[in-house]
């Protein structure tokens, strides 16, 4: 079982990468039919990038975040997927190095398509903002306070949708598509009330595994990949889960 949670929370976070950051390429990189359609676009992208992802990922929940994975444990759940996957250190490395992985392919793919705007974009912020997000102002310690809010809010209301519908089945909340549908538009209010300071990375495989591929891969003038900041969509989205987790406990 273990084999078909990876290969699932590969595909469906490889699936999450490619749209998420191609609906950014589209807004942000040259001659791209999409440019400058704005950062609602974008959140939008986002959300029906994530609704895509955790349809894919029916056998293993859909979580394609470790933010998610860490909050559900320490929420005390027992299964990850009702009946089949046992809440465990294994299944926990075996999620997140799914999620990390299928993040990577996701980005590769996305400059891929987008390959000759990358070429054409002469900005190379913006060439970096396809893969990894990073603050209108720079303040590390503000910056965690709004990814850890922000991720709280994705967890508590994902672990809070989990007591909506038909309990025993394996899709999130219960209600099959509708419960993926649920998940995008909470992404798209996420975005949209609380993406303006920092990007809103809440997962960190959707920054850091990006960000390792736009440090690899031969974008021409790409410049840095900002390695400074990294650490702050990875720290900020992992405590906001975890919050999330253990005061479901006590607020739901």
């Amino acid at each position: 079982m273990l084999t078909t949670v990876f290969v699932s929370e590969t595909v469906g976070t490889a699936l999450l990468l490619l749209l998420g950051g191609g609906v950014v390429a589209n807004n942000n990189l040259a001659k791209s039919k999409g440019k400058g359609t704005g950062f609602l676009m974008v959140n939008w992208g986002w959300g029906l990038a994530v609704f895509a992802g955790v349809l894919v990922a029916f056998n293993s929940g859909g979580h394609l975040n470790p933010a998610v994975t860490v909050g559900v444990a320490m929420s005390g759940a027992k299964e990850f997927v009702a009946g089949a996957v046992p809440v465990n250190t294994t299944t926990i490395i075996t999620y997140i190095a799914a999620q990390c992985l299928g993040g990577f392919i996701g980005a590769v793919l996305c400059w891929l398509v987008y390959k000759q705007h990358f070429d054409a974009e002469l900005d190379p912020a913006q060439k970096l903002g396809v893969f990894a997000t990073g603050p209108e102002i720079r303040s590390p310690f503000w910056n965690v306070v709004t990814e850890v809010i922000a991720t709280f809010v994705l967890v508590f209301v994902v672990i809070a949708a989990g007591n909506w519908g038909d309990s025993d089945t394996a899709t999130p909340g219960g209600l099959g598509w509708l419960g993926a549908l649920g998940v995008a538009l909470l992404i798209v209010g996420i975005g949209a009330s609380l993406g303006g300071p920092t990007g809103y990375a809440i997962n960190p495989a959707r920054d850091l595994m990006p960000r390792l591929a736009h440090a690899v891969l031969p974008i021409k003038g790409k410049g840095g990949s900002d390695w400074g900041y990294a650490w702050v969509p990875v720290v900020g989205p992992l405590i906001g889960g975890a919050l999330a987790g253990i005061l479901s406990n006590v607020l739901l």
